[in-house]
């Protein structure tokens, strides 16, 4: 498949010209197409924002829900039907504000969807107040003597919880983030992208120049096994480090454990029952 398989037509993108949305838009796209991803076997969950507006812009399915809400519909989609491959994507404002307690027990069930998290530190939507990741000191209409609450470490967090895949990328670079995308995609079980991108309206602080001279990539010998190193490497501050985190491969998806998939030969969303077989069923799982 080619990119522009995914392409939806002419359609109004509500995105300003240089946001970080565009690059991470083209990076899926490839991503899709690289992993030959039929767009009827892909589904997009997004809650609202600027980065909630992504799958309106590519060929998938999708549900555009409440504000902070992408997270537990993605998992109740990979649950119904465990062949689908799941994206919840939303902005930092969506996901670690509104949708924060969403965010902590999703690691927690650890359902099978990738989690791309688009970090722009603003919100973008709502004229630029700041976002549960802005800066100590940054500047904004709501905050005019500067933030003053220390900003909120998703990889730290994701880390703590034993998540089975952290990483962070850059909108900026296009190669690395796709391939970072795609292993978070095949890897099973709950895989977290947050993905540094600017907001060139209502942030003018970290801008394209400022992520390129304040991020580098963790070296090539870093062992994103050990649970330790990678939450010491999340809470670096004076350069933000890129790539792969943290990989824990011990975890059991949350649907593979469910007993409707355990004790049946085929999901339910693929067979025809009446009240009887039903019955029959349901004591099976009772067993």
């Amino acid at each position: 498949m080619e990119p522009k398989d995914y392409d939806v037509g002419n359609v109004d993108i509500a995105w300003c010209p240089g946001c970080g949305d565009h690059a991470i838009l083209n990076i899926l796209k490839k991503v899709l197409s690289e992993l030959s991803i039929n767009p009827e076997r892909l589904v997009v969950s997004s809650g609202i924002g600027q980065a909630a507006k992504a799958p309106h812009y590519f060929k998938c399915n999708y549900f555009n829900g409440l504000h902070g809400r992408s997270l537990p519909v993605a998992s109740a989609i990979k649950m119904s039907n465990p062949e689908l491959v799941v994206i919840a994507e939303s902005g930092d404002g969506c996901t670690y504000g509104e949708g924060g307690n969403h965010f902590l027990h999703v690691i927690r069930r650890n359902p099978d969807i990738t989690h791309i998290v688009h970090n722009n530190m603003v919100y973008g939507l709502t004229k630029g107040q700041a976002s549960p990741t802005s800066q100590l000191g940054f500047v904004t209409p709501v905050q005019v003597q500067g933030v003053i609450e220390q900003p909120f470490n998703p990889l730290a967090i994701a880390i703590s919880l034993e998540a089975p895949f952290v990483a962070r990328a850059f909108a900026g670079d296009t190669d690395k983030t796709k391939e970072i995308i795609k292993k978070a995609v095949l890897h099973k079980g709950y895989a977290l992208v947050d993905i540094l991108q600017p907001c060139v309206t209502f942030n003018k602080t970290n801008t394209f120049a400022w992520f390129k001279e304040n991020t580098y990539y963790l070296e090539d010998a870093y062992d994103p096994h050990n649970k330790v190193k990678a939450f010491e490497r999340a809470t670096e501050e004076n350069k933000l480090p890129l790539g792969i985190f943290y990989i824990n491969e011990k975890r059991t998806p949350f649907e593979n454990s469910l007993a409707v998939y355990k004790n049946m030969k085929d999901p339910l969303y693929k067979r025809k029952v009446n009240k009887g077989e039903l019955s029959k069923m349901i004591e099976t799982l009772k067993a």
